[in-house]
Parts: C-alpha cells; sequence; structure tokens
C-alpha cells in the first residue's frame, strides 16, 4: 500500500505561539519533526496555513501544501490533502514530537491491516499523570475506549501520532462534532463518538511532546 506522512503545523498554539518555528541547535522543530520522517521510505508532507511555515520548510527542502486557515484541525489538514492523492493509508504525526521513530510509523500503519484507524501509546510517567497538557487513553486490549486531558491517576500516555485509511480519512469532516470534542479539544474523539473502532499499541518512547514552554526547556536541555 502507498502511504504519506503528513505533519499538520500551525502558529496559532494556545500553549507555546510560533510552536513550529521554535529552534534547537540551530533547526526548528518542524524541521526535526520532518527530517524524522523522512528516515522512513514512506512520502512526507508538510501541511500548514501559515506563509512562515511554508518558506521554513521549503528551505530545507521539504514538500509543503497549504491548507484553509479556517480548517480547525490537524485531522482536517489530512483530509484535505487525500483529496487531491492516492495513497492508501495516511500517517498524522503530530508536528510537535521531535522523537518519532521509524518504528512508530510502521506501527501506525501495520495496524491498519486490522482497524481503519490507529495510533500508539507509551508507559504514562507519574508527573504527567496529572499534567492536562498530557493526552491519556483508555483501551481495552489493542483498542482505544476513550481520550482525555483531564483524568488524573490513571491511562495510558497516548502519543500524538495516527494512522487512517483513505477510504475512513475521507469520511471524517462530515462527521458529527460532539460536546466532549470540543470540550476536551481533542479531535480523536470524532471517531469514538460516531461510532468507529480505533486501534492501539504500546511502544516504548523515552521522548517529548512539546507542547509547554516547559517541554521547548526540557527538550533543549535533555536531547
Amino acid at each position: 500500500m502507498s502511504s504519506v506522512i503528513v505533519i499538520p503545523a500551525r502558529m496559532a498554539s494556545t500553549r507555546l505561539p510560533g510552536k513550529p518555528l521554535i529552534k534547537k541547535n540551530g533547526k526548528t522543530l518542524i524541521q526535526h519533526v520532518w527530517e524524522q520522517a523522512s528516515v522512513t521510505n514512506h512520502d512526507v508532507v508538510v501541511a500548514t496555513d501559515h506563509l512562515d511555515i511554508k518558506n521554513c520548510v521549503e528551505s530545507f527542502g521539504g514538500t509543503v501544501i497549504m491548507t484553509d486557515p479556517q480548517l480547525p484541525t490537524g485531522t482536517d489538514r489530512c483530509a484535505e490533502i487525500i483529496k487531491h492523492s492516492d495513497y492508501n493509508t495516511i500517517v498524522n504525526l503530530q508536528g510537535d514530537m521531535p522523537n518519532v521513530t521509524s518504528e512508530m510509523i510502521e506501527k501506525v500503519i501495520a495496524l491498519l491491516k486490522d482497524y481503519p484507524i490507529s495510533t500508539l501509546y507509551t508507559t504514562m510517567p507519574k508527573h504527567k499523570q496529572d499534567d492536562p497538557s498530557t493526552v491519556k487513553m483508555i483501551r481495552c486490549d489493542d483498542q482505544a475506549l476513550w481520550f482525555g486531558r483531564g483524568m488524573t491517576g490513571y491511562g495510558d500516555w497516548h502519543l500524538g501520532i495516527y494512522g487512517f485509511t483513505s477510504n475512513v480519512l475521507s469520511l471524517y469532516q462530515n462527521l458529527t462534532v460532539t460536546q466532549e470534542e470540543q470540550v476536551e479539544k481533542l479531535e480523536q474523539l470524532r471517531w469514538l463518538k460516531n461510532g468507529f473502532s480505533v486501534g492501539c499499541d504500546w511502544i516504548e518512547f523515552d521522548g517529548l511532546e512539546i507542547n509547554t514552554p516547559e517541554d521547548y526547556k526540557e527538550w533543549c536541555e535533555r536531547f
């Protein structure tokens, strides 16, 4: 199956504005993520609505597609891209995951043999259990049951990477947006609330997702 890795990137992060263009070792965050994704044999595309991000990606030789600034989520940007392509599977890789690995990407693609949507989780460090910036996942075996920010004391650490078959992703923008999605600010809840199954797999992960200034500081200090 032909696969593409789409990295949605926007400037208007509420917790860390301008996040894709923050730098470490002379490279922007979006470049770090793009380089990690490019280790695979899959096509890689950055989907953005901002010219500064477009110019940055093109400066290091990356492929970028401009999307409508009114699109509310990264999944919406992925759905727009497949309208004009013939990929069978799509990996939605969050642009704040500089420590993503090729193993993570291949795992979400492999899960699509059994599920129309896939994602990954890892063990939740204790200090992240009470952090609303960290998304928690409740699951049963290899199927996700719920995602939330406010849960404390339990749950797996949900990582910001998804796999989709092109058929199911083409349905996303016509699905009902529920109150739970709006309250949690988690677009993956749309799949669950509309009756879709989401497959999940565990992976060892000692990296970071850059959600806050504190995460950025830790990234610079640790890696």
